[in-house]
């Protein structure tokens, strides 16, 4: 086996699984779970009619490449959503489908990770989606965190970051929106590192799975591809984005997204693809060709988790530190005490399931940034949210 194997840490929800085994909730309260980032929205009825009207597709191989209409789509979309000038993201060049964010984030450290002249750096948000590190640690790269506290705005501080440790990155992960922390990278940030990514010669790979989910209809968050045509940069270069339709369209269990950026990056990583054997089934690209191409049920939900954002907070933030993000669906909040003796108490009294800030974060000679607080997933139901905070405060109240 892959001796990097053993380098892998237990997955948070492992170790949740495992910081509430023996409890037994109180039985007379239904259990809450938002701890997972699980879209529990329901799913476009116009994408389940276009996935069942496309069934007949299972009886071909799909193309890794994806159709030209689901390339075209996502162009288009990318295009709309981040203004980018006609025809500068090339659907033949630019774009890849893929089987949701998640698998792409990993599978393309292994595609781009050069470890012939020794054991490059990925530079990863601090805490963070631990796909970063596992991609990088089998990839035979060493992970190099960057602590996001709130002094800087729930953001790297990139600035502070030594040039020896520019000087070994390969691979730089943003999150932007941020999970768990819904911080918003500028767009002056972006361009700042992407003068950094031509100084230093790494790729800046952006996890944009959050984007769609923010309260402003007039100011969507900037994007990776959007700071690149702000700079007249319509190559791309040392530039991929990823996104899905998990978040943005309430779609987890579709399992669809893309890859969009350089050219060159894109041919490589399709190349690779093509012996991983993950194309999209030929259903899953004709739903996902429409859900690209319809806006409306994406500013519906966004109705939805601006709703529970208000109703929740007006719960929590008399007893709580704790802010709206910038976007997304995570509250961030700091409790009193230990995040996972809190957590921990928080099921045992209320049957309600959070995931403690710390198992999302490793230690560093600051410390690490996760300890006190939780990451909360307003995913559940309106009622269930706003029943989930009631308990929270009163777990609080009892402190």
């Amino acid at each position: 086996m892959n001796p990097n194997l053993a380098l892998l840490q237990p997955y948070p929800f492992e170790k949740l699984a495992r910081l509430k085994a023996g409890i037994e909730p109180p039985a007379g309260l239904a259990h809450i779970a938002l701890s997972i980032g699980e879209p529990q929205h329901p799913a476009p009825a116009l994408v389940v009619e276009a996935l069942s009207a496309s069934l007949d597709k299972l009886s071909a191989y799909p193309l890794t490449k994806g159709t030209p209409a689901l390339r075209t789509a996502i162009a288009d979309w990318a295009t709309r959503r981040y203004a980018l000038p006609a025809g500068a993201l090339d659907p033949e060049r630019h774009v890849l489908p893929v089987a949701g964010s998640r698998e792409a984030l990993f599978a393309f450290a292994q595609a781009s990770i050069d470890t012939s002249a020794g054991r490059p750096l990925v530079l990863m948000p601090n805490p963070f989606y631990q796909i970063y590190e596992g991609a990088a640690l089998l990839a035979g790269a060493e992970p190099y965190f960057l602590n996001t506290p709130p002094e800087t705005g729930f953001l790297p501080d990139y600035a502070a970051v030594p040039g020896d440790v520019w000087a070994r990155c390969q691979l730089l992960y943003l999150c932007s929106p941020g999970n768990p922390t819904g911080a918003v990278t500028p767009a002056a940030t972006l361009a700042r590192l992407i003068e950094l990514a031509d100084e230093y010669d790494f790729v800046l790979a952006a996890d944009e799975c959050y984007s769609e989910i923010y309260f402003d209809e007039a100011q969507p968050p900037v994007g990776l591809l959007d700071a690149c045509a702000r700079l007249g940069r319509t190559d791309f270069r040392r530039c991929i984005v990823f996104n899905s339709l998990s978040k943005r369209s309430n779609l987890p269990g579709l399992r669809s997204g893309f890859v969009a950026g350089d050219a060159e990056l894109i041919a490589g990583f399709l190349k690779y693809r093509t012996y991983h054997g993950c194309a999209l089934p030929g259903h899953t690209q004709a739903a996902s060709t429409v859900a690209w191409g319809e806006e409306t049920h994406v500013v519906a939900n966004r109705a939805l988790y601006r709703e529970k954002f208000d109703a929740v907070l007006d719960v929590l933030a008399p007893v709580l530190d704790v802010q709206k993000p910038d976007a997304g669906f995570f509250l961030w909040p700091r409790v009193p005490g230990d995040d996972a003796a809190f957590a921990r108490q928080l099921y045992a009294t209320h049957n309600v399931t959070v995931l403690p800030g710390s198992f999302l974060a490793r230690d560093t000679a600051a410390g690490n940034p996760g300890c006190g607080r939780l990451r909360i997933a307003l995913v559940a139901p309106l009622a269930e949210c706003i029943a989930a905070a009631r308990r929270i405060r009163a777990c609080i109240e009892t402190l």
